[in-house]
């Protein structure tokens, strides 16, 4: 295998996971190391139940993700949740839909489907995710969350020529099953702004996967019950470390499923997990820097 590990790392790449966990020198353009991610709500009603909980902590966070798709909800609803956004100073995700939960075929819901993750099953699939996309940026909305690397790529080819604003901006989901640093690279090179591993990554594969990427990773802290329910509050200081820039995606285990309906206690419940997360950040990585509020 060494030859092999060479090659690799003649090409910028690691030659192996990274068991000895480097330190990241890499930041976001604040200089901070670690932002917050809140995923799964749904709608502004859930949206400003956070907030506002979050608010009273004196808890900042960046980002607020929907994953039910920009096509289930109503242009007001779109309208009220980018309000939100600039009020609070949070950047707002929106979902790109239909997906393959959502799309005419039963093939995501037998056991050899769910290997195609939330990818997208003919060309009418990606015009009409164009179209949502669209959609959503004449509301304002400027940060979309992809399943599909070829929507990631033919979505950057839009942005580049203008046909969608070119400060347009695309997260790639966990739902597309990446994990490793080739991947990440592939992505990355196809116009994702933040990369978002599969759910179970280790930090000597995390730690590989930052080594050969510049964009912010999304991690996330605690998963539903349906993607496996596991919390890891008590890794993120070495996440932080090894992998910054770095979105902690955090919350998700207040839910049963992953486009679970938040409803307004449950976001409290979300802004909780922050909570928690940030202390066991200020206990055991205290150094570590938290990127400012979004201006």
């Amino acid at each position: 295998m060494k030859e092999t590990r060479e090659f690799l790392s003649r090409i910028g790449l690691p030659g192996g996971d990274c068991y000895d966990l480097p330190t990241s020198d890499k930041r976001f353009a604040d200089g901070g190391q670690y932002r917050f991610e809140v995923p799964g709500i749904q709608g502004p009603a859930a949206m400003k139940a956070l907030l506002a909980e979050l608010d009273k902590q004196a808890i900042h966070i960046h980002r607020v993700t929907q994953t039910k798709g920009i096509m289930s909800l109503t242009d007001g609803e779109i309208e009220a949740m980018v309000t939100l956004a600039e009020e609070y100073r949070v950047e707002l995700i929106l979902a790109i839909g239909p997906r393959a939960t959502t799309d005419t075929s039963a093939s995501v819901n037998t056991p050899e489907g769910q290997r195609m993750g939330y990818r997208l099953r003919g060309q009418e699939q990606i015009v009409r995710a164009i179209e949502d996309v669209k959609r959503a940026a004449r509301q304002g909305c400027r940060a979309f969350l992809v399943y599909d690397e070829g929507c990631l790529w033919v979505l950057n080819e839009a942005r580049k020529a203008g046909e969608i604003p070119g400060d347009c901006q695309f997260k790639v989901s966990a739902h597309s099953g990446h994990g490793n640093p080739c991947s990440g690279k592939l992505l990355e090179q196809n116009g994702a702004d933040s990369i978002n591993p599969i759910r179970d990554i280790q930090l000597p594969m995390l730690a590989a996967m930052r080594q050969a990427m510049d964009v912010p990773l999304d991690i996330h802290t605690e998963n539903p019950a349906s993607t496996g329910g596991f919390i890891r509050h008590y890794e993120v200081p070495e996440m932080i470390r090894t992998a910054a820039p770095i979105y902690l995606k955090t919350g998700g285990s207040v839910a049963k499923t992953h486009s679970w309906d938040t409803s307004d206690a449950e976001a409290r419940g979300r802004a909780k997990q922050v909570a928690l997360v940030k202390r066991v950040i200020d206990q055991y990585y205290p150094e570590a820097i938290w990127s400012e509020k979004k201006k």
